[in-house]
């Protein structure tokens, strides 16, 4: 095996271990908040929990397959995962459902918080240093010594739930966005949009639309992010 080869399969495993926790607690989040209100069915489930292999073992084409695959054929990964609920419950308690749908992009945005933090500290210990120009998706500083494994796997971890927050916000269905709004509307324009929601191919529709749109909304997300993590250092 040569070195490139090794230098891959860690990166591929970074990547993959990142990813497997950074859905996992993205779905945890909506069974824990659907279950705190009032639908236990996630949680009768064993998805209220940081343990992967009950959301693998629900999804594992989005969980397992499909970013090893993303991976091979471009160097970086997607996928999806998704948490039970009852349908019927989230009709009567269409706002509790759109708690529940923003728990999920809520423990992204945790994740991100934490992650940048974490780099902070290091640049402020010493472990870490930026160089002006940096921002790749793996590479957000540049680490001394012992502190260099860490920089992949907190550039994944701030990058990939920074656009896994953005991605699921995007107010189409069937990505969390969608279920968010009815936390804002009145019950009789909840009721038409719960009709909307259920029209046949909508979910294709959406998914088409936020493939399209996303970059141009994630670009400039990202950058103020950066500019945020990098501030008083350039």
């Amino acid at each position: 095996m040569t070195g490139v080869e090794a230098d891959t399969i860690v990166l591929g495993l970074t990547w993959f271990l990142v990813f497997l926790f950074s859905t996992t607690l993205h779905e945890a989040g909506h069974a824990f908040a659907a279950w705190r209100l009032g639908d236990p069915t996630a949680y009768e489930g064993g998805q209220v929990s940081l343990n992967p292999l009950p959301h693998i073992q629900r999804e594992p084409f989005g969980m397992l397959l499909v970013p090893l695959i993303t991976f091979a054929l471009q160097g970086w990964m997607m996928g999806w995962a998704s948490a039970p609920y009852d349908p019927n419950w989230a009709h009567h308690y269409p706002k509790r459902a759109g708690i529940m749908a923003l728990a999920g992009p809520a423990a992204n945005l945790i994740l991100v918080l934490l992650a940048g933090l974490l780099i902070r500290v290091g640049i402020a210990a010493g472990w870490f240093y930026y160089v002006p120009g940096m921002g790749s998706f793996t590479q957000l500083v540049i680490g001394n010594g012992w502190a260099e494994g860490a920089v992949v796997p907190l550039s994944l971890l701030f990058t990939l739930n920074l656009l896994l927050f953005v991605f699921n916000l995007l107010p189409v269905p069937p990505l969390d966005g969608s279920a968010i709004l009815p936390i804002f509307l009145s019950d009789s324009a909840n009721s038409k949009y719960q009709e909307i929601l259920h029209m046949p191919m909508l979910s294709l529709i959406g998914l088409l639309i936020a493939w399209k749109v996303f970059p141009f909304i994630f670009a400039p997300v990202s950058d103020l992010a950066l500019r945020m993590l990098y501030l008083g250092l350039y």
